[in-house]
């Protein structure tokens, strides 16, 4: 394919791509992966425990595709497949006992996996159940579990790839996906160098020639229609992009005023390890916080990584005794938010720390719907919230008459 190259520069050199919006220089995108990997663990759980209902609403496959669904450039309705449809029985890992058994053993089996090749067999153990309804939009999960190994498959995808390789692959198979499979991870290591290891970003590619928001070789021969919906695309495209870097500005808002405050009421404070390159009104974050990350009680790797990613922590001064944590979230999941707090909270907590999730005033139902969950609710860890529009009124009066944490509670609520 001798303009690849070509294609990948074009690709990469779009600043409004998924490439430049979605896969480099973007937070929420590697904090995805734990959280989903933990919620993938919650579905295995539930299967085993007989705790996994029969239907796909407020379940923790729920979560676990909604997490992912967040990955919105890419993985809008990625949830949809796994939807319960009664009438059709699909997919049928609901209400089949066996069949949900088979999918969290597959599930198992997939996250513990050190090869490809065991994850491959799984694969072909799982496809020959012929399980209704349960085809290769798994894969998705499978990518935010071994991103190196297996590239993400949607519809948008799979056009990209039959119009970049001029072939005719389906959608509902296993056999085509693992055929797609085999060509993405040959293509990619060819051209690793302009690209990465990580198959999300040659996913992305196709998904963008897929969704008809690049144009690869010449565009003469597009019907008047294709055009029309080319254009379209690319207004969307655009539209969501300034939409979401709105969302990313409100975020480091109100990461600003939350240190901002911290510091007003003597507490040493910090922002997730990758935000201390951020600023908010011409003041950096790395200005006004600690300069490393203290050294905390021992926790495992994984527990560690999940608290540094907690959007603010105060300690108290001179300590590695943590205060408070806040976990601002804009339009990303509420309950990925809630686990890094609980995480801390059962890992290393002394029972004196306040948690709060910032919201926008728009997702107070969601915040409400979310601390409601029995799990949440029914634990010792008690998380209030805070609004957005509170944070940002009320930060300068907190840091001139505040005078220590009880302060927090003349804006914060509870359920």
């Amino acid at each position: 394919m001798s303009n690849l190259t070509q294609i990948i520069h074009q690709y990469k050199t779009d600043t409004e791509s998924v490439y430049n919006t979605w896969f480099v220089d973007n937070d929420q995108r590697l904090k995805a992966f734990r959280t989903i990997r933990r919620g993938v663990l919650q579905v295995i759980d539930d299967i085993k425990n007989k705790t996994f209902p029969n239907d796909f609403k407020e379940s923790s496959l729920e979560f676990v595709l909604s997490c992912i669904a967040e990955q919105k450039q890419v993985f809008a309705g990625v949830a949809h497949p796994f939807y319960w449809k009664p009438k059709l029985r699909i997919p049928d890992i609901y209400e089949n006992q066996n069949n949900k058994i088979a999918f969290g053993q597959f599930l198992e089996n997939c996250i513990n996996a050190k090869t490809e090749e065991q994850v491959v067999k799984e694969i072909v153990t799982i496809d020959a159940l012929k399980i209704k309804g349960l085809g290769p939009s798994v894969a998705s999960i499978l990518y935010f579990l071994h991103p190196t190994w297996f590239p993400p498959f949607n519809t948008a995808i799979l056009k990209g790839f039959n119009v970049l390789f001029k072939d005719k692959k389906k959608l509902g198979s296993w056999t085509e996906y693992l055929k797609v499979r085999e060509t993405l991870i040959e293509t990619n290591a060819k051209n690793k160098s302009k690209l990465s290891n990580d198959l999300g970003a040659i996913a992305g590619l196709l998904f963008e020639i897929g969704a008809q928001k690049m144009l690869i070789g010449s565009d003469e021969y597009l019907s008047e229609t294709e055009r029309i919906k080319f254009e379209k695309n690319i207004v969307k495209r655009q539209k969501q992009i300034q939409e979401e870097k709105q969302e990313e500005k409100l975020h480091d808002e109100m990461q600003y005023h939350l240190l901002k405050i911290g510091i007003s009421l003597g507490f040493d404070v910090i922002p997730a390890r990758n935000d201390k390159s951020k600023s908010f009104g011409g003041q950096s974050f790395s200005f006004i916080s600690m300069n490393t990350f203290p050294e905390l009680p021992p926790c495992d790797k994984e527990t560690q990584t999940t608290i540094e990613l907690i959007d603010v922590l105060w300690f108290e001064k001179g300590t590695n005794n943590i205060i408070g944590a806040f976990e601002v979230e804009k339009s990303t999941s509420i309950y990925s938010g809630i686990l890094r707090l609980s995480d801390l909270y059962f890992s290393i907590s002394d029972g004196d720390e306040v948690f709060y999730i910032i919201i926008p005033n728009k997702r107070e139902k969601d915040v409400i719907q979310q601390l409601n969950r029995p799990v949440i609710k029914n634990s010792e860890i008690h998380i209030k919230y805070i609004l957005f529009s509170e944070l940002k009124t009320h930060c300068d009066a907190i840091c001139k008459f505040g005078t220590d944490l009880s302060i927090m509670d003349k804006i914060a609520k509870s359920v």
